[in-house]
């Protein structure tokens, strides 16, 4: 599979799971109500997630095509599965008060027994910046893919 192809499908993937979830976990709205409302309190996050994962996807297949063997290639996918579960989790947050995502007060209303009351605060009041932060693994981990494919295409002179 090319690498832009598995990249692009890889990112579009990633938006229609979260849209996906988005709407199975909303019942008491429309599909369309639902998605949009996700849209408009998180469209970077939406569109960052899709981007990160395609970029990680197309790395690591262009990497496979040039026959390189990076060894940060697990850790970096491991990575962006991180910031990717953590960015979708809290921006899930953000959508509760307009009635979507229902299941997540479900969640929400665990979070004081598993982690304690402060905590808990902090992970809700500041959920949308939290969400950022994911994004921000999920590029970080991408730079150093692309930083190590690059060191490794100068080592093999395949430029």
């Amino acid at each position: 599979m090319r690498p832009i192809f598995k990249g692009i499908l890889f990112g579009a993937m990633t938006v229609v799971l979260y849209l996906s979830i988005v709407v199975v976990t909303t019942p008491a709205l429309p599909p369309s109500d639902a998605i949009r409302a996700a849209f408009q309190l998180n469209f970077p996050i939406i569109i960052g997630m899709g981007t990160g994962v395609g970029i990680q996807a197309f790395l690591s297949s262009y990497s496979k095509s040039l026959g390189c063997r990076l060894m940060v290639k697990k850790k970096a996918i491991g990575g962006n599965s991180s910031g990717t579960i953590v960015t979708s989790f809290f921006s899930f947050f953000s959508l509760v008060p307009l009635g979507c995502c229902g299941w997540w007060l479900y969640a929400i209303s665990f979070l004081p027994s598993i982690f304690g009351t402060g905590v808990s605060a902090v992970l809700i009041n500041y959920s949308q910046p939290l969400a950022y932060l994911g994004l921000v693994i999920i590029f970080v981990f991408n730079g150093l893919t692309a930083i190590k494919l690059l060191k490794e295409k100068n080592t093999r002179k395949l430029i």
